[in-house]
């Protein structure tokens, strides 16, 4: 049932995407512009949500469970033999103390600070952040290809606070306080 909501979520949230380059300037219409630049990815933008979103899902079934066992054994090889499930118990224990529900992954679009990309060792590198509030979710994710699937390699989770929003204008607005 579960993966039937988070594969009915993704479809909704595709377009949802965003890239850190879309927030550049228009494009002059006068110059050539190049072919589509998600077609040089190494992922979709569909896989690159579903590997995000299904990565952090797990680590918060495994947050919530304190059973780390399937995020462990999701992972690559190397992931596996660097960690085991107590470790990674101990990795994301203040997340656990704190009992930081991650769920807002599911519904709201993650903006990525590169577009993915292979880092020197063929590894797809996945980095940006969920915008909530009062704290944002920020990840940092490493996938190696194992028998053709991406299988999570390294995982680094952090909530700081949010920034404050911006107002129409550009500027950012501080709080009110009441």
């Amino acid at each position: 049932m579960r993966a039937l909501i988070v594969a009915a979520l993704l479809m909704l949230a595709v377009p949802n995407v965003a890239w850190a380059e879309q927030k550049a300037a228009p494009k002059d219409a006068s110059k050539e512009t190049p072919a589509d630049p998600a077609a040089n990815l190494p992922v979709t933008i569909e896989q690159t949500l579903y590997l995000i979103r299904a990565t952090l899902l797990t680590l918060n079934d495994a947050n919530r469970t304190g059973n780390y066992t399937v995020l462990r054994d999701l992972a690559a090889p190397e992931f596996q033999a660097a960690n085991t499930a107590a470790d990674l118990a101990q990795v994301f224990a203040d997340l656990r103390r704190r009992n930081f529900d991650l769920f807002a992954v599911a519904l709201a679009a993650p903006q990525l600070a590169t577009p993915p990309y292979l880092d020197p060792n063929k590894m797809l590198r996945l980095t940006g952040h969920f915008p909530t509030r009062p704290l944002q979710i920020n990840f940092d994710l490493t996938f190696q290809t194992v028998n053709g699937l991406w299988r999570l390699h390294g995982i680094s989770v952090a909530t700081p606070p949010a920034p404050p929003p911006e107002s129409p204008a550009g500027k950012k607005v501080a709080p009110k306080k009441n």
